[in-house]
């Protein structure tokens, strides 16, 4: 059975296994010890068996904006619907922290996202200090191919 759990510091060195090969192919923000260490706060795993099989941050931008970043689940765990549960549980973490836009994803699989009410929006409405901050970290910048989509909050 898969529990999600607010993630510790002694977690770093299992989350960073886990994104190895999609960091290597430029799917998921290569991010350090350190700033993984800063944001510990943010993310959110799922864990069966105490083994971690998925995860993801929840990144506040603004009053009106969050970004749900590095969603990762196990090759092996696939399927199951954990990446469901763990996006579902960082929407209603942005609820209770009184986000009163929207939450943004940038990613290779829209379709995942378009199930859960996410709409696509044009990346260049996608606010400049997000662009500056990450995106020029990224292996492909500035010829990105992910697509920008957005989950409206109720207000």
């Amino acid at each position: 059975m898969v529990k999600l759990v607010k993630a510790k510091l002694s977690d770093i060195p299992e989350m960073q296994s886990l994104v190895v090969s999609e960091v290597k192919d430029g799917i998921i923000l290569e991010r350090n010890e350190d700033e993984v260490s800063t944001n510990i706060r943010s993310y959110v795993l799922a864990k069966e068996s105490e083994k971690i099989v998925g995860y993801a941050a929840l990144h506040i931008h603004s009053l009106r904006l969050a970004e749900i970043r590095s969603l990762i689940v196990s090759s092996e765990h696939r399927g199951k619907h954990i990446g469901k549960k763990i996006v579902e549980f960082c929407l209603e973490e942005a609820k209770k922290l009184e986000v009163s836009g929207e939450v943004l994803v940038l990613t290779y699989l829209p379709s995942f996202f378009q199930k859960m009410n996410f709409v696509e929006i044009p990346k260049e409405s996608i606010p400049e200090h997000k662009i500056w901050a990450d995106c020029i970290k990224c292996i492909h910048f500035p010829v990105c191919n992910e697509i920008s989509l957005v989950y409206k909050l109720a207000s």
